[in-house]
């Protein structure tokens, strides 16, 4: 079994690798600002006639991201109340309830993909493409638009143009996610996923009994979803269900789709701001804190239940809620991927997770999503990260802190705290709220310590835009609709003012050449330092929550 463990874990890094470094350094021309060979007459044309014109202040750049979601989140909205009127709805499916279609609208606006609902009854075809599709190309688009302007920050001097929002989204979402989604999409064709706009089929089974099959453009919906981390299936068995994601392979290669452009956008960084020692050693730091995890969850669930042995099971191994096509290690494999990089897509169910192993990846999405994490989300939060970490190194030495050639000072501080604050009261205090009232309560389907995981997971999943959850909550209320809604929003946009009050601070400042008292930004050193920074900050803020949830069902199941 650690034979197998150790060689999926290197093949899959392996390949991650090998492909996210092309990757990487195609999309530094973005970040740049320089448009690619092929594209660049379709690109002045393109600007002209839609009017889009030049550089940007933070300020501008800012306005522009939050009013381009805003109206996206108002037409998904409508597109969900009026379900019922709307083309391509051959199962009949009525509007969703106001409460629902606001929770799904922000879900997808935001890059979280909560689903409160079971898609295969719930949504139509035209909804799927016309409203949860495009929001899944977009609310990637948004993300990695916002990194980019904050590695302009860092990499360019005496400059308030941090680039310009429109131009960002349109060529990430051109050149770099359709082509890679089309790509995808049909290599999961090939594999057997189902794409089409067929009525669902009625079949009579061996039993003799009649089966309704749901269909529809599933591979379209997948490739999007993985590569963008988002994570909202059609199906509610998610990447679990064999119309998703049908053989050994496709589930690997969804796998890899889910961190190749957090990877990739590593080695972005590292090219941009012209030293891709930079990059790389953020990609260290994630990659150690992701096998750490991974090995973690999986000698939970392979270690399993050992009352199971003492009643007379043949093994201890935690067989619950895996899909057996896939197995513990890979299905552990998985749940820690999923939960480390906002994409929320499951093969597994996490709420039948031994307590150990259903713990990490709570606090994978806890700790912010930055081992890999969203696409630009997960960058732009360890890049927060690694300035606290400078920030308390330069204290310590009694250096002035310095990255990259630019001093951090205490209004980078402030913003930064800011930033690290957001999702932590969304969480803590969400939790709270659903923990104190009747409605909140009342989702609960388990008792004590697994029903508390149960709540914290799921506002903890919304509020740092993951979309996963421990299931065994009834979310479909006016209630958690609603509160889940607010998470959701505030976690996914109150963060991008703190990143981008810090990007224009650090644009307008000049670039200080590396002296002999500059403090080295690269070397295992450093990536020990980004690495106790992240789990000091995770612990300090989670573990008193988590003592309440998954450690304490761990004692109570031992024993101890």
């Amino acid at each position: 079994m650690a034979a197998e463990a150790f060689l999926l874990l290197a093949s899959f890094l392996a390949v991650l690798l090998l492909l996210a470094q092309p990757l990487g350094r195609l999309m530094t021309g973005l970040v740049l600002d320089r448009p690619l060979p092929l594209t660049a007459g379709f690109e002045r044309t393109l600007w002209r006639l839609c009017g889009i014109g030049g550089a940007m202040h933070w300020r501008h750049y800012l306005c522009a991201i939050l009013l381009f979601n805003l109206l996206g989140g108002a037409l998904l909205l409508a597109i969900l109340l009026l379900q019922g009127l709307l083309p391509l709805n051959a199962q009949h499916l009525p509007g969703l309830s106001w409460h629902l279609a606001l929770n799904t609208a922000i879900s997808f606006v935001t890059n979280t993909n909560w689903q409160s609902y079971a898609g295969e009854t719930t949504i139509s075809y035209f909804s799927t493409l016309a409203g949860l599709a495009v929001q899944n190309f977009l609310s990637a688009a948004t993300g990695i638009a916002v990194l980019f302007a904050l590695i302009r920050g860092f990499a360019r001097h005496s400059t308030q143009d941090l680039g310009n929002a429109w131009r960002d989204l349109v060529r990430v979402t051109l050149f770099v996610l359709l082509p890679l989604s089309l790509l995808l999409a049909l290599f999961l064709v090939n594999q057997g996923v189902i794409q089409n706009i067929s009525p669902y089929l009625t079949v009579t089974t061996l039993e003799g009994a009649q089966q309704t099959l749901p269909m529809g453009p599933v591979a379209s919906q997948e490739a999007i979803k993985m590569l963008g981390t988002n994570g909202g299936g059609l199906f509610n068995a998610n990447s679990a269900h064999p119309f998703e994601n049908p053989t050994a392979l496709s589930n690997f290669v969804q796998m890899l789709a889910i961190f190749l452009i957090p990877a990739a956008l590593c080695f972005t960084f590292g090219e941009a701001v012209g030293d891709r020692r930079q990059g790389k050693t953020v990609l260290w730091a994630m990659v150690l804190m992701f096998v750490a995890a991974a090995v973690l969850v999986m000698l939970a669930e392979v270690h399993g239940n050992e009352h199971l042995t003492a009643l007379g099971a043949d093994s201890a191994m935690n067989w619950e809620g895996k899909e057996s096509r896939f197995g513990i290690l890979t299905s552990s494999l998985f749940a820690v991927i999923t939960t480390a990089a906002s994409c929320g897509a499951v093969n597994a169910m996490h709420d039948s997770f031994t307590a150990l192993g259903g713990l990490i990846p709570l606090w994978l999405i806890q700790l912010g999503e930055v081992v890999f994490g969203g696409v630009g989300s997960g960058l732009y939060g360890m890049l927060i990260n690694v300035l606290l970490a400078v920030f308390i190194a330069g204290l310590m030495i009694g250096r002035t802190p310095e990255y990259l050639g630019k001093k951090i000072g205490v209004p980078e501080m402030k913003m930064a705290a800011i930033y690290i604050l957001i999702t932590p009261a969304l969480v803590l205090l969400g939790t709270a709220l659903a923990m104190m009232t009747d409605a909140g309560r009342a989702g609960m389907l388990n008792p004590g310590a697994h029903g508390f995981s149960e709540v914290l997971y799921a506002v903890s999943s919304a509020a740092n835009n993951n979309g996963s959850a421990f299931a065994g909550l009834s979310a479909n209320t006016p209630f958690w609709n609603v509160l889940l809604a607010v998470a959701m929003l505030l976690g996914r946009f109150a963060p991008f003012v703190p990143l981008m009050v810090i990007a224009g601070s650090l644009a307008a400042r000049r670039t200080q050449p590396a002296s002999s008292g500059t403090l080295p930004t690269h070397g295992a050193l450093f990536v020990a330092l980004i690495i106790g920074t992240v789990l000091l900050i995770g612990a300090l803020t989670f573990i008193p929550s988590l003592a309440l949830g998954p450690i304490v069902e761990h004692l109570q199941l031992t024993g101890h």
